[in-house]
């Protein structure tokens, strides 16, 4: 397994990291054996964050009394330094340590940098030279301001969504990572679920100085991951081909399900249903046309325009549009004019 290092950090880690958003959603007995079973694997980076309900204590539980052992990275999303320190005081808390290996501002809507009047990058340097945090670390979800992160020279590691359906912005932005001496985390390599071929996956990132984190919640995808230390995809025709075919079908407008555009004024579960097109076909399953995701797909119906998502969507996404025909193809689906 290739070994990345994150920029200047220091920290050197096996190219094939955790990520804890999706543990929030399973009891913690199965939450710790997971976590367990990945650093028994080979896994060495967990990446959380404060916005992951209770992911930050299950990795707290899991790993208190080897702390030495692993690297830590948590997130806030604080827009104030005194909400800033607060969180970190409750992120060492629940993680049962006193610092963080990274520490990042999280899906970011400007690139904080000191004098700007936010107090925010301030915050950070000071909780650094407490030795709080090791590393100041950031995220985002839009390139523009990811560039802008980069070009400021203020910031040791960089999180952004990196997958096989990167654009060639999205490359150049690596590189340009790659050149400032800082880390790229690659965040959403599955594309919020979208890409199912775990080697596809793999293979690619394994072209770049980039760390994923793949979103984990059953030890069944745990597996997939933990079979590459064993034996390591490299990219080959076939692969190729199944990446080329998945661009070829994503690459243009589509949910990736992150659901920062929430909560809907009318109730409907945007981060599902304006990308169920892609998941009746990508991920089968009986479920997708249950009476009770019917009723949620209608929502649609009582869209009102009000714009309130299409102001949150990190990716500018036009979110009624997208709802729209999802559900007009949804309604094709359930009438038996379509085959899925």
């Amino acid at each position: 397994m290739k070994i990345i290092t994150l920029g200047k950090t220091g920290i050197s880690t096996p190219q094939n990291a955790f990520g804890a958003l999706p543990v929030q959603r399973v009891d913690q007995d199965t939450a710790v054996r997971i976590l367990h079973k990945a650093y028994d694997g080979g896994m060495t980076f967990f990446d959380t964050a404060r916005a992951y309900s209770d992911s930050e204590e299950k990795l707290g539980a899991a790993f208190v009394g080897m702390r030495d052992k692993i690297y830590i990275a948590s997130k806030t999303m604080a827009t104030t330094p005194e909400k800033f320190r607060e969180d970190l005081e409750t992120t060492l808390h629940n993680l049962r340590t006193d610092y963080l290996d990274i520490y990042q501002f999280h899906c970011v809507k400007q690139c904080y940098a000191p004098g700007d009047g936010t107090g925010m990058y301030e915050a950070m340097s000071e909780a650094k030279k407490q030795g709080k945090i090791r590393h100041i670390g950031i995220t985002a979800h839009k390139i523009g301001i990811a560039e802008e992160i980069v070009k400021s020279g203020l910031y040791e590691t960089l999180q952004f969504p990196f997958s096989y359906l990167a654009t060639d912005r999205d490359i150049a932005l690596v590189k340009s990572c790659e050149e400032a001496g800082m880390g790229f985390i690659a965040m959403k390599g599955l594309s919020g679920g979208m890409l199912n071929n775990a080697s596809a996956c793999m293979a690619f990132m394994s072209q770049y100085n980039v760390l994923p984190i793949w979103g984990i919640q059953k030890e069944s995808e745990l597996d997939e991951w933990l079979h590459f230390f064993k034996e390591e995809p490299e990219m080959t025709p076939e692969l190729k081909k199944v990446i080329d075919s998945d661009r070829a079908e994503l690459l243009n407008e589509f949910c990736r399900g992150c659901g920062y555009c929430s909560p809907c004024t009318v109730g409907i579960v945007i981060n599902q249903c304006a990308r169920m097109s892609q998941m009746i076909r990508r991920s089968p399953s009986a479920t997708w046309l249950s009476g009770d995701w019917q009723e949620e797909m209608m929502k649609i119906e009582n869209c009102v325009d009000c714009g309130a998502c299409l102001t949150r969507c990190p990716y500018e996404l036009n979110i009624p549009e997208l709802l729209r025909k999802n559900l007009v193809d949804y309604k094709e689906i359930l009438a038996g004019n379509v085959e899925v």
